[in-house]
């Protein structure tokens, strides 16, 4: 069984920075994509950012150049450092791991006030 434990979610005035973590646990294949998903009420689930086992990362156009995407693969840990938040990045913010399966983390809140 996998489980994927997030923390850093909280709030933070706008222009101001946070880190999320995610550490993954049990049998996990070595070839995965970690990242980043986030949701706010009503709207679907988006991808914000994604690292794969390898090192190659994605962003989102509209947290490129804010956010980055790492991981300790020996840690099985995920981080996302977001720079320069907006209220607009305020959502739940959702760890993911995917290899032959899909597994996501329980969500952490992050609230950006203006």
């Amino acid at each position: 069984q996998v489980q994927l434990v997030e923390s850093g979610g909280g709030l933070v005035q706008a222009g101001g920075s946070l880190r999320l973590s995610c550490a993954a646990s049990g049998n996990i294949f070595s070839l995965n994509v970690m990242g980043w998903y986030r949701q706010v009420p009503g709207k679907q689930r988006e991808l914000v950012a994604s690292i794969t086992s390898r090192g190659s990362t994605a962003y989102a156009d509209s947290v490129k150049g804010r956010f980055t995407i790492s991981r300790d693969g020996a840690k099985n840990t995920v981080y996302l450092q977001m720079n320069s938040l907006k209220p607009e990045d305020t959502a739940v913010y959702y760890c993911s791991l995917k290899e032959i399966r899909d597994f996501w983390g329980q969500g952490t809140q992050v609230t950006v006030s203006s």
